[in-house]
């Protein structure tokens, strides 16, 4: 079965059980969402809303759906969200994700070995935890994207807008979006995912507000996919088939397999003194040679890794929100989700995980809101979407906000930098338990129980 990534497949559309018809005996099929950013949780978040029948258009400034190759992974708290929003997500991850072969996490010394015996050696195994309350499937990003993008209907996407500005005049009909390209569009709500430079974003909370731009953690990332069997030859084949994290002074690196243990992801993180250059670029050309010299010290494993990388690289400066969160994540009828409303680094692994949480949270609170509500009229609508994005930013602000904090402290306990723990195993070990513990141990059946009592206009 093949299908361009803007065709649902007829088989799908007659008999999947996640299939995306509509019921348009329910208030909600009369909503008109306009979603920004075409990126994986929008399109997540759409096929979430088409699922409840709403009718959904999504605009993505390029010109095709494009994620970069770099991989992630989603826990199990986040799957649970994708089966809610709507199965064709999770179907969609399963095709192309896989699971930890080992039963823990483990995270390794990096920097003291001194062969590549000794970083194999359970000496060099600072601590591990069990790999099954995270319960992570990881994936390629471009992969998931691909696969999730064949369930959309023809014509709900479209590509080559970058929203300029939108207006929401109280009273009237509808939303308007404005795009760089001079064209004009209007929908009932606006949902921005348009990520970590979220022009929603600015456009909600105003261009001078600090949480409008989101500020440089001082880490930098070098990312690379590389031959499992070259992954193998460097840090040994326990390593390069599982989850793996080496940990060390100011760095510390990140690697699991994907597309089917073919290939191994790698992440290299240095803390960065210095600013970033241009706060509104993200990136910058890097070499292999520079990320050598930062670990010169390192074991020989570590080196060899980084032996593996391209000459010329990409680096990435991380930006996340954590000096400045966002006071509330909705305006009248338009509000932002996923990086557009909470930019994390990626030190807990989670970030996307957020995301998929807000899908669910909005997909409830609309279908809630309209169906306790909406009479057919203008006014009903508004109120139905204002009370529904409301609730959406009541209910995942703290959450989400914690993340942000959270996951920037993580980057410096990786590197042996956070004061409370430094170089300390056990005490690192005790700090990552008690954090990631609020990741997993969370009721999703609670967050939609509470969306919906919440629900109240």
């Amino acid at each position: 079965m093949t299908a361009t990534p803007t065709q649902l497949p007829t088989e799908l559309t007659n008999s999947c059980p996640g299939d995306n018809t509509r019921d348009y005996d329910k208030p909600s099929a009369s909503l008109d969402i306009a979603i920004v950013g075409g990126g994986i949780i929008g399109v997540i978040l759409a096929l979430g809303l088409l699922h409840r029948g709403m009718r959904v258009t999504l605009y993505e400034r390029a010109n095709d759906f494009h994620e970069i190759g770099a991989g992630f992974a989603f826990t199990g708290v986040a799957r649970d969200c994708m089966q809610r929003l709507n199965p064709q997500v999770l179907e969609a991850l399963r095709r192309v994700g896989e699971e930890n072969r080992h039963p823990n996490n483990r995270y390794w010394d990096g920097f003291n070995p001194t062969d590549k015996r000794a970083a194999e050696s359970q000496d060099a195994l600072l601590f591990q935890m069990s790999a099954r309350e995270l319960d992570y499937w990881g994936c390629l990003r471009s992969h998931f994207l691909r696969e999730m993008a064949t369930y959309l209907p023809e014509g709900v996407v479209r590509f080559g807008k970058q929203m300029e500005s939108y207006v929401d005049d109280e009273g009237a009909e509808k939303v308007v979006l404005r795009f760089t390209d001079g064209s004009v569009a209007e929908a009932d709500a606006v949902i921005g995912c348009d990520g970590i430079h979220s022009r929603t974003r600015q456009v909600l909370l105003g261009d001078t507000h600090q949480a409008s731009h989101a500020t440089y953690s001082h880490k930098v990332a070098y990312r690379a996919v590389v031959p499992i069997a070259d992954g193998i030859s460097a840090i040994g084949d326990d390593k390069a088939n599982n989850q793996c994290t080496h940990m060390g002074p100011n760095a510390h690196i990140v690697s699991f397999p994907v597309n089917k243990w073919t290939l191994l992801n790698v992440f290299i993180f240095l803390h960065d003194p210095e600013p970033w250059p241009e706060s509104e670029k993200m990136t910058a050309p890097g070499t292999r040679d520079e990320v050598a010299h930062a670990l010169r010290d390192w074991s020989p494993a570590v080196r060899e890794l980084v032996d593996l990388f391209p000459e010329h690289l990409t680096k990435w400066g991380i930006f996340d929100m954590a000096e400045h969160p966002a006071p509330t994540y909705a305006g009248g009828r338009v509000c932002i989700a996923g990086d557009a409303a909470h930019a994390s680094s990626p030190f807990h692994g989670v970030g996307a995980c957020m995301g998929v949480e807000d899908s669910l949270v909005l997909a409830t609170a609309l279908e809630t809101t309209m169906a306790r509500s909406y009479n057919g009229s203008v006014s009903s609508k508004a109120l139905a979407i204002s009370t529904a994005f409301q609730v959406y930013s009541a209910i995942r602000l703290e959450r989400s906000h914690w993340l942000v904090e959270s996951s920037r402290e993580m980057g410096d306990i990786y590197e042996w930098r956070h004061a409370a723990t430094g170089h300390h195993a056990d005490q690192c070990k005790a700090e990552f338990e008690r954090r990631s513990r609020k990741i997993w141990d969370f009721n999703v059946d609670k967050m939609v129980a509470d969306t919906q009592s919440q629900c109240i206009l």
